[in-house]
């Protein structure tokens, strides 16, 4: 049986296509709005604005992200294992939304400067929960000390937000696979000699 989309979920759809293929500054409201068959009031009635629309590209991507880390965490795994849970879902979720991460990462210097600061902010509470992390291996004598949390943080975070350049779903490689592989590399770099033997 075939969904049925709402409204919102088709202008959220033909935003990213169009913002993907045009450029978020030169794609107008009304081309949104006649993609999505729909008229401006029904664009307003669930989005204030094409900055609205931007926004809600990387909000719904990051609270998937944030529920799913909240999830890992809750599990109290030992933290090799966290860590490489929170690193494979990063990675498999933003190959499932490449898309809206590619246009996201594009166009969001256009952001209004009250939306840059709330992504800012919801980013920071992210990374504060993966540091942590990071000093809970250390603290377990499981991840390195020798390099700032900073650099450790960084090093990750670079890899979902460069794989619009260059991966591609229909390529030999899953999702899943690349998730190990990527996560397997950056936990051999992360973890301590002992943690090796």
């Amino acid at each position: 049986m075939k969904k049925t989309v709402s409204i919102q979920e088709e202008l959220q759809r033909v935003s990213v296509e169009l913002f993907s293929q045009q450029g978020y500054a030169r794609t107008s409201v009304q081309q949104i709005v006649d993609a999505a068959g729909v008229t401006k009031g029904a664009l307003y009635h669930y989005f204030t604005s094409k900055d609205d629309l931007l926004f809600d590209i990387y909000d719904r991507l990051l609270s998937l992200q944030r529920e799913h880390l909240d999830e890992i965490v809750s599990r109290d795994l030992d933290p090799l294992e966290t860590m490489r849970l929170v690193c494979e879902d990063l990675i498999v979720t933003s190959i499932e939304w490449i898309s809206e991460g590619s246009v996201f990462f594009r166009s969001q210097h256009m952001l209004s400067d009250e939306r840059q600061r709330e992504v800012k902010r919801r980013r920071r509470e992210y990374n504060d929960v993966f540091t942590a992390l990071l000093a809970r291996g250390q603290a377990a004598g499981e991840f390195r000390t020798d390099i700032p949390a900073i650099v450790l943080t960084a090093t990750f975070f670079a890899n979902p937000h460069y794989l619009s350049h260059w991966y591609s779903p229909d390529g030999e490689l899953t999702k899943e696979q690349l998730a190990a592989q990527i996560t397997e590399l950056y936990l051999k770099g992360l973890k301590t000699e002992e943690a090796h033997d």
